[in-house]
């Protein structure tokens, strides 16, 4: 009965071993940007952000013009100006170099977060549809192959996902 039992176990456990190693790792590889890049709704965010970079573009040639005006009021005082006057317009164009500062501070963080906000959901839709290609493939790993990336190698055995994630997508 122990014989039987020990027999048992080996053969289990030999079965075990040669499904492990006839199972193949399956390895997948994306250039996520590249997905991005074709996905129509990059090109409505890429629309809407350079609207927002306009608008606020207008608003800081304002801001400049303004500064520009009053150096010129500064410049044509000339020394016949009272030290009083030329002072107050300094403060003012110092005042105004300020304001322009600060908002071109503002507005780079503004900027930076819109878009940002604008990508985010264009990402998670991009990463949503690879993993549903890796699961239907049953890959276990995707490796994002674009310019920056630290894949250094994938072998022709590494399935390439943009075409597939592409038809997922519905992008021609």
């Amino acid at each position: 009965m122990r014989n039987v039992m020990r027999i048992a176990i080996a053969a289990l456990l030999t079965m075990t071993i040669s499904l492990a190693n006839s199972q193949t790792l399956k390895f997948g590889h994306i250039n996520l940007s590249a997905l991005i890049q074709v996905m129509p709704e990059k090109a409505a965010a890429a629309e809407a952000f350079e609207k927002e970079q306009a608008e606020v573009g207008s608003a800081y040639d304002v801001m400049q013009k303004e500064l520009q005006d009053k150096f010129a009021e500064y410049e044509k005082l000339g020394e016949d100006a009272s030290e009083i006057v030329r002072n107050a317009k300094a403060a003012e164009i110092q005042e105004i170099q300020q304001r322009v500062q600060t908002f071109s501070t503002s507005v780079q963080q503004q900027l930076a977060k819109k878009q940002t906000d604008l990508m985010a959901p264009i990402i998670e839709k991009a990463k949503n549809a690879i993993k549903e290609v890796a699961k239907e493939k049953g890959l276990i790993y995707v490796f994002d192959v674009n310019e920056m990336g630290i894949v250094l190698y994938h072998s022709n055995q590494s399935i390439d996902l943009l075409p597939l994630v592409k038809a997922k997508l519905g992008i021609q």
